[in-house]
This record gives C-alpha cells, structure tokens and sequence, in this order.
C-alpha cells in the first residue's frame, strides 16, 4: 500500500464513516454543483479518493441502508421495502467491526426493520420501520420520525412543540413567513443536524485518547425542505438550472403520475408533482441545496475537530449518501424511480496513509456494497465470502484490478403488502411479487427491465440523453437482449449465496 502502511496498523485507525439521506451526486460534481459554496466537501474531496460513478443498489432509505451495512444486494437481502424485516441471522458491518476488536458507535440511525422472529410479538421495537442494526451502540438517538433526543433539546431550548409527540412532529418543519424558502421556526444553532455534530463530538472527543469507530447519519437534506436560517436562502431559486421537465413515454412514469404522492415534501403540500409550478419546483430546489450548504458546514466541524486534535492523521473518513432525489427532473420527486438521479450518489474516502492517492478520481462503476467490505478491510479484517460487495482498497491504493465489474447493478421494489396496494400496483394491475424492477447501468447505456411480463423494458443514453427522456429500447431490440443476458448473468452469479463458499463432509 502506498502512503506507508507500516506507519499506522489497522487497529490505531480512527474509522468516521458518514451518510447522508437522499444526496444526489451531482450537488457535488455536475449539474448542481457550485450553485452553493460546499468548501468542506471539496476539502475532503481534494484530500479523498473519489469514486464519480457510485450507486446505490437499490432504494428507499431501508433497503438502501440494508444493503449498505450488509454487503448485500437486496435480492439477498431480502429487505426490499421501508418496512421489510431484515433477518436477524444476517452479519454486518457493525457485528464485524465488533470482531476486529472495535465498538461500532452509531450517531443517528440505520432504518433496519427488526426481524420480527428475534422479538415477542408484544415487543415495542416492532412498532417501527426505524430499528437498530445488530451490533451498533446506539450513542445519539436521531431518527426521523422519533427524533426524541432532538425534540428532548429543542424543549429544554424552550421551543413550544405542538403536541402530543412524536404523531405531530412534522409540524416542526412548517416554514415561518408563509412562504417554502421561509426559515424554520427553529435557530440554526438548534437544528437535528447542528445537534447531531454537536453530540458527535461531544462524545467522540471524551474517546479520542483511543482508536473510536463511528457512523454518523445525517438527516439532512432528507425532506421535508425546510432549512433554518441564514440556509434557507443560501442559494437563489434563480440561480438554479431549471428542471427538465420532459420524461420518458413509459407505463412507469403513467403509474407515477396516476394518484397524488410525495406529500412530505413540505408541509402543506397537496401531493399534486403533475401541477407544480415551476417557480415553487426551483424554491424547494434552492431550500434542498441550503440544507446541502448546511450539511457541509458541520461536515466542516467535523474535519476542523479531527485537525485541531491531531486526530486527521490516524482517521479514515468515509462520506457517501443512502440514495438520491429526483429533485423535481422530469416533475418526479424523491427516490421512488427508477432514474439515474435516484441512484447515483457521491463516495469520497479519505486515507490518511494513502496521501499519494488525494485527489485521485475513480471513473470505474462501483456499488453501495462495497462500503462495508472496505470498511472491514481498513480495519483490518477480510469480508465475509457471502457479500456481494468488494473492498474499494485497490483503488485507495492507485490500483486499478483488471477483473473490476463494467457495470451497476440496482434494484427497486414498488409493492406493498397487506392490502396497501401502492398506485403502481394501481396503475398496473400487478401484485407484491412482480410489482419491482431490476437496473444496469453498463457504460453509456441504462437498462431498466419490470417483473412484470406486461412492462416493456426501458433503455437510456446516459451520454446523449442525461435526463433520460427518450426509451430507446423499441428501436434498439439487440442492445437490449445483450444487456438483459449480463443483468441476469449478474444476478445468477450473486444470488442466494449464502454458505456456497463452504464445503462439509466432502
């Protein structure tokens, strides 16, 4: 390893690993970027290898965080929706971490379903979605909708809380003044991401005098958009490319738009993506970005600290998102696509025994499962043979191995079980087992391929076609016979693994 790896041994690394929720890449590198000043994320990105053809392997906020932890695909997983239990006999990252000798500390929280079959049926950690992940100490509970340690401060701080709490919580983010770009009743000294850096480094500093391990997970620029001030007009909604607003003739984007939906993006909002104006489209787009430039700013306390303590030099900081936000493209928001910008999300590393490597951009497609195998791997510790994942090392090292994969493999779930059938099922008249959709990204080209026999498949030139307007698959029937033969090779190869590694008796 380049950098000296004899300097510094696995066991005297500080790990930082950070996520945030719902950032797409492109705030960082691309259309959105520079709009607003993200100095501290450009400072780690100079200091980082960067990795600008990252994505997330499948979505919402659990799946994605399920797969992220796991190294697994969803597919083996088997945590497909917000709300799906994630087996307990599954490893992680965390369970891992504890065997290299390390207590992973959790800031925030990992949307891990708890498996209802490690729990009595009366257990309250069944009444949530937003569980904790085996083996992680939960240090500063911050989820979203039972955010207690936010809203235990903002009392204290003597803000008047609608009650009862948490049923009217997102009250809280109602803007003040009447308008979307208004601020948020709370000071920016006292918003859930301003609290989370602080407890972070609160505690973080009480452990410094030791190697530490933490995942901290930001909130933010989750919706709904409100930011506090002075983010809330950190950027102009003039200042904003407009968004394309032209999208794909396809029975998904007929689906998406058949009912009203995602009506958390602020308060008030009537769910209706179809008829938003384009000016309150580009006032949610500027508030999303001053939620980015805030999230920068405590990143920055975060990098300042590390500095200050003589703590830089022994920490590796890892920064990536959960998925991305469609942000108003093609009038869709959130992360419910099977679009580009719901997958593609920024990865920066830092290595502080890897200097040679600072600045060093990464074009190879690489997948959110290879988080925790290259975590475990800075660690000390090789993965478990049954992820999907591989450790990102290589390329930390200058490396570039010429067996690396050529493409992205996603998938998303557009089910609901119980009889909460979701307006796709609606729209397509289909059930909880052909209700998803498997993606490949392979170089220039995007193929999208439903479950169901009566969804065509849908091809996109991500090149000439950023915005992926025009479904290229009925002219081109070759493209995507090729493409559908390396997506099913990729899920053959990887699915259901399990304990295929071993051998017993033989």
């Amino acid at each position: 390893m380049s950098g000296g790896e004899g300097d510094l041994a696995p066991s005297d690394l500080n790990i930082l690993f950070i996520t945030a929720d719902q950032l797409r890449a492109d705030v960082l590198r691309g259309r959105l970027a520079g709009l607003v000043p993200t100095p501290n994320l450009d400072r780690l990105a100079a200091e980082s290898v960067s990795f600008d053809n990252h994505f997330t392997v499948t979505a919402p906020c659990g799946p994605a965080r399920a797969s992220l932890l796991t190294g697994l695909y969803a597919f083996n997983h088997g945590s497909l929706r917000n709300g799906t239990p994630l087996d307990a006999s599954l490893t992680n990252l965390a369970k891992e971490w504890r065997k290299a000798g390390r207590e992973p500390l959790l800031f925030g929280y990992t949307d891990a379903t708890p498996d209802p079959d490690a729990f009595d049926p009366a257990d309250p950690a069944l009444a949530s979605y937003e569980g904790l992940l085996p083996g992680f100490r939960e240090i500063v509970e911050m989820r979203f909708e039972s955010p207690y340690t936010w809203l235990a401060h903002l009392i204290a701080k003597g803000y008047d809380l609608p009650r009862p709490l948490p049923q009217r919580l997102f009250e809280l983010y109602l803007p003040q003044g009447g308008r979307i770009t208004g601020p948020a009743l709370y000071k920016a000294e006292d918003s859930d991401t301003a609290l989370l850096t602080d407890l972070t480094l609160a505690h973080l500093d009480a452990r410094r005098d030791h190697p530490w391990t933490a995942h901290l997970t930001y909130i933010r620029p989750h919706p709904p958009f409100v930011a506090p001030a002075p983010w809330n007009e950190a950027v102009s909604p003039d200042a904003i490319p407009l968004p394309g607003e032209d999208r794909a003739e396809h029975p998904f984007t007929e689906a998406w738009f058949s009912e009203r939906n995602s009506f958390g993006l602020w308060m008030g909002f009537n769910g209706d993506c179809e008829g938003l104006p384009v000016e309150t489209a580009q006032q949610l787009r500027a508030v999303y970005l001053g939620l980015v430039a805030e999230l920068d700013h405590h990143v920055g306390r975060l990098l300042d600290w590390l500095d200050s303590t003589g703590q830089a030099e022994r920490t590796v900081v890892v920064f990536t998102g959960d998925h991305g936000e469609m942000l108003g493209d093609g009038r869709l928001w959130g992360k419910h696509a099977v679009f580009e910008k719901a997958f593609h999300i920024p990865l920066l590393i830092r290595d502080p025994r890897r200097k040679a490597q600072a600045g060093r951009r990464v074009e190879a497609f690489t997948e959110s499962v290879d988080l925790a195998p290259t975590l475990l791997t800075l660690a000390g510790r090789e993965a478990p043979a049954p992820w999907d994942g591989r450790a990102l090392t290589p390329w930390l090292d200058g490396e570039t191995p010429a067996d690396w994969r050529t493409g992205a493999l996603m998938e998303i779930d557009f089910a609901e079980p119980e009889g909460r059938a979701t307006r796709f099922q609606r729209h397509w008249g289909t059930g909880l087992e052909d209700s998803g959709a498997v993606i490949l990204r392979e170089g220039r080209w995007r193929l999208v391929r439903f479950a169901a026999e009566s969804l065509p498949p849908m091809l996109f030139d991500i090149e000439t076609d950023p915005e992926e307007t025009t479904n290229l698959a009925p002219q081109m029937p070759e493209l995507v016979a090729r493409l559908t033969e390396a997506m099913l090779r990729r899920r053959l190869a990887r699915s259901g693994r399990g304990k295929a590694h071993l051998a017993v008796g033989v």
